[in-house]
Parts: C-alpha cells; structure tokens; sequence
C-alpha cells in the first residue's frame, strides 16, 4: 500500500499523541475517588454502599450519554464535540472538591459521566480513520496503553493527595489538567470517515437498523459479551482493591495507592503492550488470533487474580498485582480492533457507543455496589471482591469460544 502524504502523516501522529494523552487523563479522573474512598467516606458520613454509588452514577450517565455522542459525531465537527466533552469532564472532576454532602458529591461525578461519553465514544473511531486495517491493532494498542498509565496515576496521586493534603486536592490537582488537553484536540485535523475502508463517504444507518446489524455480527457480540464481564471485574477490583488492601492487609491510604498504582503501571502497561504484539503474531499460528490472545491471557489473570487477594505482605501482594494486571490488560488493543474491524466505517461511531452501552450496564456501573452491598450485609469485603475471578474466568471462556467457534 503506498504511503500517505508526509502532511497526513504527522497529521495521523498529532492526532495518536493528543488522543492518547486525552484517555491518560480520562483514567487519572476515573479512579482518583478510588484511592480517597475511605477519606470522603468519613467526611461526608457515607455507608460503603454509597462511596461506590457516585462510579454507578458516573458510569450509568456515561453509557447512556455514549449513544447520544454517536449521534452527535454524525452531525457535528467530531474534534469540536470530543473537545466539549472533556472540558467538562475535567470541571466536574474538580467540582467533586466542593462536595457538601452524598448528592452533591454524587452529581458532580455523573457529570463526568457525559464528559467522557463524548470522547470515548468518538475516539476509536476517529483514530481508525487516519490508519488502514492492518495497522490499527498497534495503533489501539499504543492508544490503550493510557489506560494502565492514567489508572495508576490515578490511584498513586489520589493517594498520595489524600494522605497529605487531603481529599478534595486530590480531585482539583487531578482534574483541572483536562482543559489543556481539549484545547489541543482541536489542532487535530480530521482525515474523513472511512478513508481507508470500501464504504467511504456512506451515510450512517438509522438506530434500529444500526441495532439489528450489530446483533446479527458475531464477532461483534462474542467481543462485546466477553468485554462485558471483564469490566464487571475489572470495575469492582478498581474500585474496591485499594480499600480492601487497607482494611484487610493493615496498609495506610498512600501505601495502598501506590500499590495499585504501581502494579497497574507495571502490569498494565507491559500486558497491553505485550497483547497487542503477540496478537499480531498469532496469526500466522491460528484463526482469530486476536480472540485467542484475549482469551488465554483473560483466563491465566483470572487465576492470579485469586493469588492477589490471599496472599498478604507488600511484596507479595505487589509481585501477584503485577502479573495479574499484565494478563488483565492484554486484551485492550485486540478486542478493541476486533470491533473497529468487523463492521464498516459509517456504523463504527455506534458500534463503539452500543459496547459502551453494555460494558458499563451489565459491567462497573453494577459491580462497584454490589461489592458493597455484599460487605456491608456481610461484614466481609472478602466476599464481595471474591466476584472478580469468577467474572475474569467467565469472560475468558466467552472469548476462548469465539476463537474456536467463529468463522476467520
């Protein structure tokens, strides 16, 4: 294939940089009040229940606001609307410093929610079309690998705020940053849709017609269902695996932060992209190798995952951290070309919005409380976040299915 213009180029590599930079913020903002749980809890006099009831509001608002964005991108410059997004985001992550009271507190987060539903919806797809196919695997993958990176300065900085400056720093310092990087968003220059795909310039389905495609998509449903409880998991150990290193494991906000904060680093950053690489080179040894990484990889994590939570020490606790979280995030940049790939460049925007849609529905949007709910009925946070095995596991057969089972 020959090559695009020097000018598309370093219009392609802007555009990786900035969006990239843009979803490392996107997490630091996400688990910030992961790491300060315990601090805002007592301040503002919450059950547990409720320290996890502002990530359900958060995420119920985002998957629902993600279709809304899908629409707008169709409409409206995509840079301008992913722009909007996270200014506001990045204002209601620092207005959480202002919280009074559960509600308040409560608000502020779930508009981060529509924040990010702009962005996250839009930014896949915008990527895809500055690449052809075969390279999109990599570039998804170096555009995921933010998430392991802003996770755990998330979890690192809000506990390290916390503990010495208190809660409320810790949301102003971590969310006011955002409004540099909206700005440069729209620097980026958008190639077009479906540049490098045969339905270029094709008009968008409607809503029904989007939905009965999707459903029909194989490949699209087994990664969607697989992802679905990944992030069931993922989202309840996020959310609760700091608190749980400090009440069950003797450690201090800052220790447990750094903890989750390294191991995520470490682990994340090394999974996504050791997946996104080996994904590519499965291909020559099986059919959808992207399936297979994800899977095998999703099932080994599961186990780990069972080491992390019973064994105790600092460096026990952070070597498990680490080789769980590396198998965790190795499906990151291949589930997510799986869905950029198997359906056509003028139904992506949607394709990328309903998988968000169902992530968060059937996923962290429900975790979070039902970790708590299970603690505070039981007295054991042991047993709540004994889910996330069991729903890694789950997910990894999921995936393990559609490589043996789906067509190429």
């Amino acid at each position: 294939m020959p090559q695009p213009p020097l000018a598309a180029q370093r219009g392609a590599t802007l555009a990786v940089a900035v969006l990239t930079a843009m979803n490392l913020l996107n997490y630091v903002d996400r688990y910030v009040p992961s790491a300060v749980k315990d601090l805002f809890k007592a301040e503002l006099h919450l059950t547990d229940a409720e320290t996890s009831y502002p990530l359900t509001a958060f995420v119920l608002v985002y998957m629902l606001a993600s279709p809304v964005f899908g629409s707008l991108s169709e409409r409206w410059p995509r840079k301008v609307v992913i722009a909007t997004g996270v200014a506001l985001w990045s204002l209601a992550t620092a207005a959480a410093a202002f919280a009074t009271g559960f509600w308040t507190f409560l608000c502020a987060r779930a508009l981060v929610g529509v924040g990010e539903a702009a962005y996250a919806t839009i930014s896949p797809s915008l990527l895809s079309d500055f690449y052809p196919p075969e390279r999109r695997n990599r570039i998804l993958t170096l555009f995921y690998v933010a998430i392991p990176v802003g996770a755990a300065i998330g979890f690192a900085a809000g506990g390290l705020l916390g503990q010495h400056y208190g809660w409320r720093v810790a949301f102003l310092a971590c969310g006011l940053p955002g409004l540099a990087a909206a700005a440069a968003v729209l620097a980026v220059k958008d190639p077009g849709r479906g540049t490098f795909d045969d339905d270029k310039g094709a008009a968008p389905p409607s809503w029904p017609a989007a939905i009965r495609t999707l459903a029909a998509n194989r490949k699209y449903v087994f990664a969607v269902g697989g992802y679905v409880l990944v992030t069931f998991a993922s989202g309840a150990l996020a959310d609760w695996f700091p608190t749980y290193l400090a009440r069950l494991r003797g450690m201090d906000l800052a220790e447990a932060g750094s903890i989750v904060g390294t191991a995520t680093v470490i682990g994340g950053l090394g999974g996504t992209v050791a997946g996104g690489l080996l994904a590519d080179r499965l291909g020559k040894l099986t059919r959808n190798p992207y399936f297979a990484l994800s899977g095998l990889s999703m099932a080994v994590a599961a186990g780990l995952s069972v080491v992390a939570l019973q064994v105790s020490g600092k460096a026990a606790v952070m070597a498990a951290m680490i080789a769980a979280q590396f198998c965790l995030w190795c499906y990151n940049g291949p589930i997510n070309a799986i869905l950029v790939n198997c359906v056509p460049s003028s139904l992506r925007a949607r394709a990328f919005s309903l998988s968000i849609l169902s992530i968060h529905l059937f996923g962290d949007a429900i975790s979070p409380p039902i970790v708590g709910k299970i603690a505070d009925a039981t007295g054991s946070l042991s047993l709540g976040i004994a889910l996330v095995p069991v729903t890694l596991g789950a997910g990894a057969v999921v995936w393990l299915i559609g490589w043996r089972r789906l067509a190429p």
